[in-house]
């Protein structure tokens, strides 16, 4: 085999492999002629011209993400970051468009972030930032997509993923927040106090008022009992006064019967004059006296006894006894 013949193999090698190329999935390649567009190919094995046709670049039709940070400035002046993530692709239809009408893509995308984002956060306080970042996100999938779409670029989404302000301005924040749930928090203690206080009272004001109620019953049996006592006392045949004097006298006994259960006590007896002191003790010594004859009378009283049927009774006449 003649050098040339070898020569001339290889050439004729390199120019058939030169001849076929190929095309990943989602990727589209654009295609040029002595510089001029030609075709744009769609993923598998491609064939084109050795030398006189080149491979231009190549498209990515998969979506892809860029992540733009601005800093800007609220409507209180309060300077934030946010970081915005843009999802985009480029659209299948329109891969000349995209390879030609725009060089650098990222960067149109990134100044029309900036652009907007700049346009709508100094309208806002920074509070309304946090709230209303979804209206700021769908801001800038509006204006990109108005203007990208020119250039074959189809925005998927925009998300506002990040709001940072100043240290120092969150700190604030932070103790604003939670001087406000302290706040929350003193007036659900008031709130408790308040109502142990009005239930105490109203517990206290209850039992005083049972209170009350069993003292005016406690006196009016009292009352009802010395009646009573009165009564069966005027019926012996002695009178109001003595029978007074006698229920006193039996109450005074009781009293210090009861205040001498207790080893621990003391009492003492002051009268208001002697002349005072001297008339409770005649009243005392009547009462007893009384007290004696009254017993003396009964023991001597006869008895009547009546008989009915199977019962039998005996009845005490008050009014046979004689002094």
């Amino acid at each position: 085999m003649t050098p040339f013949l070898s020569i001339f193999l290889v050439l004729g090698l390199i120019i058939l492999l030169g001849s076929f190329f190929t095309v990943k999935q989602q990727t589209a390649v654009v295609v040029e002629r002595f510089g001029k567009f030609t075709s744009i190919r769609n993923s598998g094995l491609q064939l084109k011209i050795p030398i006189i046709d080149r491979i231009a670049g190549r498209v990515n039709l998969r979506i892809q993400q860029l992540d733009v940070i601005i800093e800007t400035q609220t409507k209180d002046n309060v300077f934030i970051k946010m970081k915005v993530s843009v999802q985009f692709k480029v659209i299948q239809e329109h891969v000349y468009e995209a390879f030609y009408k725009l060089e650098y893509p990222h960067d149109q995308i990134t100044a029309y972030v900036f652009d907007v984002v700049r346009a709508e956060v100094p309208k806002l306080i920074l509070d309304d930032v946090f709230v209303r970042k979804d209206d700021i996100a769908i801001a800038v999938k509006r204006e990109l997509n108005e203007a990208m779409m020119a250039y074959g670029y189809d925005i998927i989404n925009t998300l506002v993923t990040d709001i940072d302000p100043d240290i120092q301005v969150k700190n604030a924040m932070n103790r604003i927040n939670a001087a406000e749930r302290e706040k929350t928090a003193a007036m659900f203690e008031s709130e408790a106090q308040r109502i142990r206080i009005v239930a105490k009272a109203k517990a206290e004001a209850e039992s005083k008022k049972l209170q009350g109620q069993g003292i005016a019953d406690q006196r009016r049996e009292i009352a009802r009992g010395l009646l009573e006592s009165v009564e069966v006392l005027n019926n012996v045949g002695i009178n109001s006064q003595e029978a007074s004097a006698l229920i006193v006298v039996t109450q005074h006994y009781d009293t210090l019967q009861a205040i001498g259960a207790d080893t621990n006590s003391n009492l003492i007896l002051l009268p208001n004059s002697p002349q005072a002191g001297s008339d409770m003790l005649n009243n005392m010594v009547a009462s007893f006296t009384a007290s004696n004859q009254i017993g003396e009378t009964m023991k001597n009283q006869p008895k009547r006894v009546k008989k009915s049927g199977d019962h039998t009774s005996t009845d005490f006449n008050p009014s046979d006894t004689s002094s």
